[in-house]
């Protein structure tokens, strides 16, 4: 069941097309990751979701309404975590957070969100005076205190250090197994492999890809193999020459050695006999997929950048 659909979206500032003709359908309790550099026109389409900016085009739906409209039912049903917020410095953390769940009809309890996000031992202090991260925990209280049946999500771990990042990536994890769909915009690309279901990549205003993390993997064609030098080599950078012929990237970082390549045999026979020749062992042998952040470059490169339609007034 598509709990957001979107068929032809398109958004214009003046002459500048920033969406161009986007289709999207995602499920219930699904977390799904836009992701696209700036001015790709990823924020674009998920404002248009979210009901805070108005489409030149297409048809949206977000729970059966169309954002456009307003309406108190679809309000009541979706949270949005923004990449800034407005709170009141002045008010403690439980203040905040109980003011803002009084405008829905179904608030969740303040002690359960403040735990949810690891603010219950900040709770009597000034919004004022919370650093970065709980700043942006306090961005997550709020924006699933509603308990919202979906959830849009603006880089939400940005200032988190690496355990918050963990407990923020694990609240997303529960939310999606009691049924709360997830939309997700990161410039992290480990949070979108680690949390999405599906990812969808946006270049010049398009949609150009769509997948699950491994799916996007598997289509690049590729394979990253490793190795690692034992003892000491004097030629290391020697294999560049050997191996270039096979590959997309080879790089050598002291003593390990890394190739992007589609001919994984062929590389690898190309690496032992490197090897052998010179008799240098090779050890910590590894052979996977490129990770979802070098299918993002990949797949972006490929795609022209279009001119920024906001410059000065928004990030697209």
């Amino acid at each position: 069941m598509s709990v957001i659909s979107v068929e032809g979206l398109i958004v214009d500032y003046g002459p500048v097309r920033a969406v161009d003709g986007v289709d999207l359908e995602i499920g219930r309790g699904e977390v799904y990751a836009l992701l696209g550099e700036n001015g790709a026109g990823k924020t674009s389409t998920v404002e248009v979701l979210e009901g805070l900016r108005t489409r030149s085009g297409g048809r949206v739906e977000v729970l059966g309404h169309d954002p456009a409209s307003g309406s108190r039912d679809l309000r009541d049903r979706v949270g949005i975590v923004l990449q800034t917020s407005g709170v009141e410095r002045q008010l403690s953390v439980h203040e905040a957070v109980a003011r803002y769940g009084a405008t829905y009809r179904r608030p969740r309890a303040v002690a359960e969100v403040l735990e949810l996000v690891g603010l219950d031992d900040r709770a009597d202090v000034r919004c004022g005076a919370l650093s970065g991260g709980q700043q942006r925990r306090l961005d997550l209280a709020l924006g699933i205190v509603g308990s919202p049946e979906v959830l849009f999500l603006d880089e939400p771990t940005t200032g988190f250090d690496p355990s918050a990042r963990r407990k923020a990536w694990n609240l997303v994890e529960a939310l999606r197994s009691d049924g709360m769909t997830v939309v997700l915009t990161t410039h992290y690309l480990d949070e979108a492999e680690h949390l999405a279901d599906r990812v969808g990549v946006m270049s010049a205003g398009r949609l150009v890809v769509e997948g699950t993390p491994s799916e996007l993997q598997r289509r690049s064609g590729r394979t990253l193999v490793s190795a690692r030098v034992a003892g000491t080599a004097t030629d290391v950078e020697a294999i560049r020459d050997v191996i270039r012929p096979l590959a997309e990237r080879v790089t050598v970082d002291g003593d390990r050695i890394e190739v992007l390549t589609s001919e994984v045999t062929a590389a690898l026979q190309a690496l032992s006999g490197w090897s052998i020749g010179r008799g240098v062992d090779l050890v910590s042998w590894s052979v996977a997929q490129p990770s979802l952040e070098q299918v993002f470059l990949d797949l972006t490169a490929a795609t022209p950048a279009g001119p920024d339609p906001t410059a000065g007034v928004d990030d697209v």
